[in-house]
């Protein structure tokens, strides 16, 4: 579900037990590299509001942000807000699970909704 959406790209939220959002490109491109100027800019410049609202809203311990797309050959950006205390970290989402972890997202729909706002 596309929580912000206009004529270069859409945000979609992943769900996760820590603040984890992903920016898509409208055209699929396979690499950024194939992406012309205008989208690449409209990403950075998503990814930098997002990280800096994650920074203020959660204070996480670190802000991962990850372009994979090996599966889904679709070029998009992952954002997640990162915390000591989430079942994975310093692991990557994708990796061993390190313990069963005590963080529990809060107020996530609010940080959509603020978020959305400031797009």
């Amino acid at each position: 579900m596309a929580i912000y959406q206009n004529d270069l790209v859409y945000i979609e939220i992943e769900e996760s037990e820590i603040p984890w959002l992903k920016i898509f490109t409208r055209t699929p491109y396979k690499e950024l590299s194939e992406a012309p100027h205008e989208v690449k800019t409209e990403i950075w410049r998503l990814l930098d509001i997002i990280e800096k609202e994650m920074l203020a809203f959660y204070k996480p311990d670190k802000i991962n942000i990850a372009s994979f797309g090996n599966y889904l050959p679709h070029l998009h950006m992952h954002i997640m807000a990162r915390f000591r205390d989430d079942s994975f970290f310093p692991e990557p989402m994708w990796g061993k699970q390190q313990r069963e972890g005590s963080y529990r997202l809060k107020d996530f729909d609010r940080f959509c909704a603020d978020l959305v706002k400031k797009l």
